[in-house]
């Protein structure tokens, strides 16, 4: 099967890489910084399970975009008598106009797994580019670029993809590749029990540390409960129950945050293993100076909130304090609940 990663980040790599290693053909597409490392560095990919895996520079199929990448490789599509599938890795700001390159490329239409942060990629997809064969997806695991070229999975879990008249073949290959995943006729549910756990993001992104170790403060994880907390009323109303992605079922996460911190370590055991490097990638964002995904994750709790009657203030704090974050700033627990009046 050919497949082109669209957005050649952390979770383009990882899966990208994952597939490359198991013998499939894979085309990278992504910014020229990302390309050049993978151009000199080749792809390093590894797991806390301990796969470890390299794919020499000379093996990567490279491109800046999707039009260079015919013109460089005449391996695609229509070239090689074979549609790809298109992974498409991008953050959610870049969603629309990577749909437009997409159909630009493929006027006739390919099948586009979308494997991105948020609960509405798949359908913005749709609407820009309506002749897209469109699977909505959902990565479980925090992956983390340790440095150029390398990759590292910090976390567990099973890719979810939306029931697709393509979705058992696709689902095959990732699970030969090492993949696991499990295809799902409720993906609304799953990105939306997929979102409650990235309504951490941020927290960590502000607090400075790796995930494990601000998850085992309290103080932080009360203030991800609040996030939770609304984001669960806004569900209710609107008739959405959310999928269990962690260990625990959605709707009694707050509870288990709150518990003191000797309780927590123990009730979240399974949870809380997790690579001691690992942050999220929005933490990455803001130590770059890079636009971040706040809108797909806290916003889209704002705007379901708002359509069903319900309140988010916590979530619309804590997008204030990541739109206006300085460089160097290290948020306490302590200090983020009093930002949030909790």
């Amino acid at each position: 099967m050919n497949f082109i990663v669209l957005g050649a980040g952390a979770v383009g790599c990882y899966v990208g890489g994952r597939l490359a290693a198991a013998g499939e053909t894979v085309t990278f597409v992504g910014r020229p910084r990302s390309i050049d490392a993978l151009a000199t560095a080749g792809l390093h990919v590894t797991d806390l399970d301990g796969f470890d895996a390299r794919v020499a520079p000379a093996a990567l199929r490279l491109a800046t975009s999707l039009e260079q990448s015919f013109d460089a490789l005449g391996t695609l599509g229509p070239v090689a008598g074979k549609a790809p599938v298109l992974l498409l890795c991008v953050k959610g700001g870049g969603t629309d106009a990577a749909a437009r390159e997409i159909q630009a490329a493929y006027p006739g239409g390919i099948t586009v797994l979308s494997l991105q942060n948020g609960v509405d990629n798949a359908q913005r997809i749709s609407a820009v580019a309506p002749r897209l064969q469109v699977i909505a997806g959902m990565v479980p695991y925090n992956v983390v670029q340790r440095e150029p070229g390398q990759v590292h999975r910090a976390s567990s879990g099973r890719l979810r993809i939306g029931a697709h008249g393509a979705s058992a073949a696709i689902a095959g290959v990732l699970c030969a590749a090492g993949l696991a995943t499990e295809v799902s006729n409720d993906m609304r549910a799953v990105q939306w029990g997929k979102l409650l756990l990235n309504l951490n993001n941020p927290i960590n992104a502000l607090s400075d540390l790796p995930l494990r170790a601000q998850l085992m403060q309290r103080d932080y994880r009360l203030v991800l409960a609040a996030l939770q907390l609304e984001a669960l009323v806004a569900l209710r109303a609107a008739g959405v129950a959310p999928a269990q992605i962690a260990t625990l079922p959605a709707q009694i996460l707050p509870k288990v945050l709150r518990l003191p911190d000797w309780l927590f370590r123990r009730v979240a055991a399974r949870m809380l293993r997790i690579d001691a490097s690992a942050r999220s990638s929005m933490w990455d964002d803001l130590q770059q100076g890079r636009s971040t995904e706040i809108d797909d994750l806290c916003g889209a709790v704002l705007r379901l909130a708002l359509a069903h009657g319900t309140s988010a203030p916590c979530n619309q704090a804590i997008t204030g304090l990541v739109a206006t974050h300085q460089k160097g700033r290290r948020w306490s627990g302590a200090e983020l609940r009093q930002a949030l009046g909790l």
